[in-house]
């Protein structure tokens, strides 16, 4: 999503070479539900993209979080306020749906050219002008690529980002955070016969139910074809998988077992997918980075900020990363190396706290409401218990209005725009190995 982002955002911008290196063989139908927040839908929609994702998606008007074993509604906030504060609604959709429309997008620029089926095999300089390896996948030779700028939104397993850190002498190595998350999709034919599931597919409710240690997050997407599912749990099936491995096929009494306290009507639900289509991913995320920016390449959406789900706001936050690049090179006083890293710095300045606050604040939800039996409990349910008599904050920080505030409320573009020459002048020589926090340091040839 990052890298979708930061080049169709470029374009706008009028640069005129952009390449995109993908390891996959195409954007095929890949991936299970999402959220579309405003902040998310705000850029799109400059972009050109937002309508046929919008299309698609279910506007969703209000959240209902329940306890899982018994069905229960803890706490229930109406979401139609959000679309009138800032903007757009919240949608929910599938994350095909808006990587089709991104790629769609970039096709029609000129500037914007696809090398699929390749992997970036290494970088073999970060500047002046970074070059990298390229390896086709088909068999062919790899060969050299040189750029002006390198933007590597190669994901939580990011090859530059290990290197940079090596040369920075910084060891931020991936931290397992002992969760992993089931991704389901329930489509219609399935539950045709099934009133109180098909209630829940035809409603505009994200439903949300929470146990000890475990939630499960579901709404509907595609027109409201499918009912996608999310959980989180305890990581308790990846222990004989390799470090690298994020992925592996489920086992459907596995999966079932997890939730075994649930309530009749979720082991139901569970109940309809398929023996051999249970997904389960491992969720990791790494400590925040000293730096996103070594000379003249920057670290894209989870290369550097990897989140859990639990604020719904990974992609949303890669997004945001692609706008910010794109108004800080478009402002660039010249193209010498010098004036390209400056302008990436303006990016990490305008993005990293936010997104790392970001980061952190989902971890924390995540632990209000995985909750187990205790007085940390009871307080997080008094706070539940007072939300539905309309005087307390949402425990869930997806749905508690101030949160959303500082999500939503926040226009990167805008900011970037109205900050950048003050943030650019402020700023001294080129990052190098020597500094550590990205702002300062002599230029390192």
């Amino acid at each position: 999503m990052g890298g979708l982002a930061s080049a169709l955002a470029l374009a706008k911008e009028g640069f005129n070479r952009i390449d995109v290196y993908e390891y996959a063989s195409d954007l095929g139908f890949v991936g299970a539900g999402i959220q579309l927040a405003p902040n998310m839908a705000r850029i799109l929609d400059r972009l050109g993209v937002w309508e046929p994702i919008a299309k698609e998606a279910t506007n969703i008007k209000d959240t209902s979080i329940r306890q899982g074993a018994t069905n229960q509604e803890l706490g229930h906030v109406e979401l139609g306020y959000i679309e009138k504060t800032y903007g757009y609604p919240h949608m929910v959709g599938h994350r095909f749906s808006l990587a089709n429309s991104m790629y769609e997008g970039c096709k029609k620029e000129k500037a914007i050219t696809f090398y699929f089926n390749t992997k970036v095999e290494s970088i073999d300089s970060f500047g002046p002008k970074p070059i990298i390896t390229a390896t086709p996948r088909d068999g062919s030779p790899p060969y050299k690529v040189e750029a002006d700028v390198l933007l590597a939104a190669d994901g939580i397993k990011s090859l530059i980002r290990v290197e940079m850190l090596k040369l920075l002498g910084v060891d931020a190595e991936i931290t397992n955070t002992n969760q992993a998350a089931y991704r389901i999709m329930i489509h219609r034919d399935q539950i045709k016969d099934d009133p109180e599931l098909l209630a829940l597919l035809d409603s505009d409710t994200v439903t949300r139910w929470i146990g000890e240690k475990r939630h499960i997050i579901a709404y509907p997407v595609s027109n409201k074809t499918i009912y996608n599912l999310s959980t989180a749990q305890p990581d308790t099936n990846f222990a004989a998988a390799p470090s690298a491995t994020y992925t592996t096929k489920g086992s459907k009494t596995a999966m079932l077992g997890v939730f075994d306290d649930f309530s009749p009507m979720i082991h139901r639900m569970l109940n309809y997918v398929p023996e051999g289509e249970v997904c389960e991913w491992k969720l990791r995320v790494h400590a925040p980075l000293p730096t996103w920016i070594y000379k003249t390449v920057a670290l894209v959406g989870d290369a550097c900020h990897p989140t859990l789900p639990h604020l719904a706001q990974g992609a949303a936050q890669a997004i945001e990363d692609g706008a910010v690049i794109a108004v800080v090179l478009s402002r660039l006083p010249d193209t010498s190396p010098e004036s390209i890293n400056k302008s990436l710095r303006v990016y990490e300045q305008v993005r990293k706290e936010r997104a790392e606050t970001l980061v952190e604040l989902a971890a924390a939800s995540g632990r209000t409401l995985h909750l187990g039996d205790g007085a940390a409990k009871e307080e997080r349910d008094k706070q539940f218990a007072a939300l539905k008599q309309g005087n307390g904050k949402v425990p869930d920080k997806w749905a508690d209005a101030d949160v959303q505030k500082n999500i939503y409320g926040f226009d990167c573009t805008k900011v970037t725009e109205d900050s950048f020459d003050e943030i650019f002048s402020s700023l001294s020589a080129t990052n190098g190995p020597n500094t550590t926090n990205g702002t300062n340091g002599a230029a390192h040839a």
